[in-house]
């Protein structure tokens, strides 16, 4: 049977163990053959597990780490001074072999710094990257990177993006992935150098299936299966997407699941419809996977409940079963071998 042991940064995030101990019990229960090693304050940490009435140390150990790097944290001070922090003895313990993944809530910045530090990157990437998945109309998903973690790319970058995600969506989806760039339009001549020189490449490369460009408009609508963009645009495109669909989710419920009868009616008439919905929730699709590293890392929103950091947990596990840095490696040995000649 395969290892599957994620070591959590029980302390990262803006709640902390209130949020990461309780996710990682539901992760256990969800997942027979899941270990879980909680990196954080022994005493906060075993505090939660009392309340939570857990008591199965068999599959949950807790290693002790009284350093919590706040979410100001610039990452060369996170370097320098917090190497015996929660979230950098999470991520070590990926580097040593003892868990197969890291899930955190904190400092982006830092969890890539200490990330690229202590697992280093694959052969052939410059700098990892962000990835996360969105809903589209047909029930299917579309990966987008960067998010955040690379502010500004260039077009190689942007090509060895491209790279990871169609290695990972094809690894969910059993068949190549549809890989586009967003942009300000579809048409060839549009963009900034940047993201025109990328395209050439990626044009280049016929062991990758690229569709060309598309528009913010078209990410759910099931055009592409990975779409590829800096880390601003990433991000600033996520958030809006989130907050949009947490702002409709919110209002309907308010309009037409309130406790009055004619919503108590409505609730009824719309019952599948709110099903539906709910598959639009943001927390659903918690969990950001850093990608290009040798060992998995998943991001979770700093700002996660119970229920969204349990997804975080989930995506590192389905990685693992995935084994989703071998399969980068192996993508990028034929992308490389392709160009070369």
């Amino acid at each position: 049977m395969q290892n599957l042991t994620v070591a959590l940064d029980a302390m990262g995030g803006d709640v902390g163990p209130r949020v990461t101990v309780p996710a990682a019990v539901q992760a256990l229960l969800h997942f027979p053959e899941l270990k879980v090693i909680l990196v954080g304050d022994r005493n906060i940490i075993t505090s939660q597990l009392s309340q939570l009435g857990y008591s199965d140390h068999s599959r949950l150990r807790i290693v002790h780490s009284d350093q919590v790097i706040s979410n100001s944290e610039k990452p060369s001070l996170a370097l320098r001074h917090h190497l015996d922090s929660s979230m950098s003895l999470a991520i070590g313990l990926v580097a040593e072999g003892e868990a197969q993944a890291c899930v955190s809530s904190g400092n982006t910045g830092a969890l890539m710094a200490l990330s690229r530090y202590r697992l280093k990157s694959l052969p052939g990437i410059n700098r990892p990257a962000l990835i996360s998945a969105l809903p589209t109309a047909s029930g299917s998903k579309t990966w987008i990177l960067d998010l955040g973690a690379n502010v500004s790319c260039d077009a190689e970058t942007l090509f060895q993006f491209a790279v990871m995600g169609s290695a990972l969506a094809q690894e969910h989806l059993g068949r190549p992935a549809r890989v586009a760039i967003l942009n300000i339009g579809e048409e060839d001549i549009k963009g900034n150098d940047c993201v025109k020189y990328c395209a050439d490449m990626l044009k280049q490369t016929s062991s990758l299936h690229f569709i060309g460009n598309i528009e913010g408009n078209q990410l759910f609508h099931d055009i592409a299966d990975v779409v590829v963009c800096d880390g601003f645009v990433g991000n600033v495109c996520l958030k809006t997407c989130e907050g949009t669909a947490q702002f409709f989710l919110d209002k309907l419920k308010r309009k037409v699941f309130g406790s009055s009868i004619k919503g108590w009616i409505a609730k009824k008439f719309f019952s599948d419809l709110f099903i539906e919905l709910e598959t639009m929730n943001p927390d659903q699709y918690n969990g950001a996977s850093l990608l290009g590293l040798r060992g998995i890392v998943v991001k979770s929103h700093g700002s996660a409940d119970v229920v969204a950091f349990s997804h975080a947990i989930k995506e590192a596990v389905l990685e693992i079963k995935r084994q989703v840095p071998s399969r980068i490696s192996e993508r990028l040995e034929t992308v490389l071998l392709e160009r070369h000649y």
